[in-house]
């Protein structure tokens, strides 16, 4: 009997701790991005090569460098900015395993970073680590066999609406000793915070916890921090936006095309099959998958911007 009074007790107690963390969105988050990310093994190739280098003194202001495989030019740079909610993920388990072999064996030097994550960092911080970590690479592009004429940003999610806001707000690029020269173009995968106040008033519930950790109360710096609201010329030379069917990601995409292309910016945008979390990861996580849709889009895109 005294077993069953214990094992009651911590299950009360479990109870007790997830309401509460349901209670400030924290449990439905979590939830969300594991789905969003569930199965981010997959059975593509190895890239050869891999490097990890430190571009700041931060643990987290690290990066893993894989070099084009099959050239001895220098070679494009793909670099992927992974997601989490602009307080969790990793280069380790939020790129999808594809992209690496594909964009390597593509003939591009691929590199996905690490960046100092909320509530330990700001997101102004994070847009500073993206342009701290190109220009770590940038700096050693005869080393590492990079065409540093040649950059795309890539990012999914939080790691979307990141790379977007260094491509359209140039004060990032230029604390680093940037600026749009120094990109080809950016590809936001899925993302949908380009207008932070819109997204904080019109988007799923369950995340709203999230982007007021991220983003927090004062308009100003929601609009400061929304891609579309900087997109003003100047911005990066050539944007691609990709996304699944989620409302809310349909709307911000569509959104900051319009945005784009009046500021006079080169933008293409380009749906494809998959709904909510699931859709939202797997397009994350099959990137780079010969027979996944969005790869030979995103592969003929690299191929004319990498051309200009």
């Amino acid at each position: 009997m005294r077993n069953i009074v214990i094992l009651s007790s911590a299950a009360l107690a479990l109870v007790v701790g997830g309401v509460a963390d349901a209670r400030e969105g924290t449990l439905r988050e979590r939830i969300a991005e594991r789905m969003a990310q569930r199965g981010q093994k997959s059975d593509a190739p190895i890239a050869p090569g891999k490097q990890t280098l430190a571009y700041g003194r931060d643990p987290l202001q690290v990066l893993d460098f894989y070099p084009a495989q099959g050239t001895h030019d220098p070679a494009p740079l793909v670099v992927f900015v992974h997601g989490g909610g602009w307080q969790r993920g990793s280069k380790d388990n939020a790129d999808g395993g594809w992209k690496a072999p594909h964009y390597t064996k593509a003939g591009y030097a691929y590199a996905a970073i690490n960046y100092r994550l909320v509530p330990g960092a700001t997101v102004e911080q994070q847009g500073a680590d993206i342009a701290t970590a190109l220009k770590a690479l940038l700096s050693k592009a005869d080393t590492l066999g990079i065409d540093h004429s040649r950059v795309v940003l890539m990012g999914h999610s939080a790691g979307a609406h990141l790379v977007a806001l260094v491509g359209t707000d140039e004060r990032y690029l230029k604390g680093a000793g940037l600026s749009f020269r120094d990109l080809a173009g950016v590809l936001p995968i899925d993302g949908a915070a380009y207008d932070v106040p819109r997204q904080m008033s019109e988007g799923p519930g369950m995340m709203q916890q999230t982007y007021a950790r991220a983003f927090g109360s004062d308009p100003a710096r929601q609009r400061a921090l929304s891609p579309t609201l900087q997109a003003a010329a100047p911005n990066a030379p050539a944007f691609l936006i990709i996304h699944v069917q989620r409302p809310d990601g349909i709307a911000q995409a569509k959104e900051f095309e319009a945005a784009l292309r009046q500021g006079g910016t080169p933008v293409e945008r380009r749906e494809f099959p998959g709904q909510g979390l699931s859709g939202h990861g797997e397009i994350n996580r099959q990137l780079g998958n010969p027979a996944y849709a969005a790869t030979p889009v995103v592969d003929a895109w690299l191929s004319r911007v990498f051309a200009r």
